[in-house]
């Protein structure tokens, strides 16, 4: 397996697998708007995004969202996706992914790496924990607007 950061090189291959991550999540298919967010994300260097090869074929990614902590005056990034192919399940993608997401933070100097999962996603929160990510104190709220 390979974890590697995605650059506009990856897109057509990172393209598909977000459009069957939204898919996932109940949203219809829309490969060409998927690949329009993506470039602009990448383009803009508003989102990090890394990979997860298994013999050359794209099995999974992750997607992190830089913020900051105003408290602690540093840097933080929000992982806001990820995302493992159904086949590729069990192979330790998902581990592998969240360990470069860590190490990438790390290396940013990053107080913090935050993320949400349903109260459902048990396999996931399993990960997490596993990897001793905590439950925070906090209550979250949303607003939408669309």
């Amino acid at each position: 397996m390979e974890i590697l950061q995605a650059t506009m090189n990856e897109l057509e291959e990172l393209t598909k697998l977000f459009d069957e991550y939204r898919q996932f999540y109940g949203i219809e298919s829309d490969v060409s708007s998927a690949k329009a967010f993506l470039q602009l994300r990448l383009a803009l260097k508003e989102s990090v995004i890394f990979m997860a090869q298994v013999d050359g074929k794209v099995v999974g990614f992750t997607q992190l969202y830089p913020t900051f902590s105003s408290i602690a005056l540093q840097r933080a990034y929000i992982l806001n996706d990820i995302y493992v192919t159904e086949d590729a399940r069990g192979l330790g993608v998902g581990k592998a992914l969240m360990e470069k997401v860590f190490q990438y933070c790390e290396q940013q100097y990053a107080r913090y790496v935050t993320l949400q999962t349903a109260a459902d996603n048990v396999n996931a929160r399993k990960l997490y924990e596993k990897l001793h990510m905590k439950q925070d104190e906090y209550c979250n709220y949303v607003k939408y607007f669309m």
